[in-house]
């Protein structure tokens, strides 16, 4: 019963329906750790309402979860973040977002799972949170980018000297955002597509 006390469950809102132009589909992973932005991002990008399964943190996080740069952060993503975008009429994105804390990544198996590509958010306050991240989607063999998450009382570096920092080779896109913004949001999805394309035309993704 809804809130007006009719038996019928309200349904889904116009513009969440899946256009009707719509002819592909690919699965994207937005991964990181704790506190990058990730929920941020999806929720900044996606034209649906986005659906998200974040707790309240309690005390049993401490001691446990590095919160160091998001001492304020108030609830955390336990299963999953998904939002939907139109990248052209014709192709449309689903997007993931992966629980941050590391006592949650057990989860990422089962949303790499069919990823065409993954967007690795980085806090440059936290870089070396990166490097595990990178390798489990190395591991699977998951394509991906580096964005590079501005935040106002984080370091700022050239991304030359990032890039180095975490190891990363020329080929693999790396870019500045500010997930706060749909816009910067999207070109990151944007630039990920392009280097899949890219992949796809050298024959490196199959």
């Amino acid at each position: 019963m809804d809130f007006n006390g009719s038996d019928t469950l309200p349904g889904p809102r116009a513009e969440d329906h899946l256009p009707h132009t719509a002819q592909a589909a690919a699965k994207i992973v937005v991964v990181g750790g704790f506190g990058v932005g990730k929920t941020t991002m999806v929720g900044s990008v996606s034209e649906i309402r986005p659906l998200t399964t974040e707790e309240t943190m309690t005390q049993a996080g401490i001691g446990i979860d590095d919160n160091y740069g998001s001492e304020s952060k108030t609830a955390t993503t336990v299963a999953m973040d998904f939002g939907r975008i139109s990248i052209t009429d014709q192709l449309v994105l689903y997007l993931f977002g992966t629980p941050g804390q590391q006592r949650f990544w057990f989860l990422w198996n089962g949303l790499f799972e069919g990823a065409l590509g993954a967007v690795v958010l980085a806090d440059t306050r936290r870089l070396e949170v990166s490097f595990d991240v990178m390798g489990r989607l190395e591991e699977r063999g998951v394509p991906f980018v580096v964005a590079v998450n501005s935040f106002p009382d984080a370091p700022r570096y050239p991304l030359p000297e990032l890039r180095s920092a975490l190891d990363l080779s020329e080929e693999i896109p790396m870019v500045e955002c500010d997930v706060r913004r749909r816009a910067s949001s999207r070109d990151v999805l944007l630039t990920l597509m392009r280097y899949l394309h890219s992949l796809t035309m050298t024959g490196s993704l199959r």
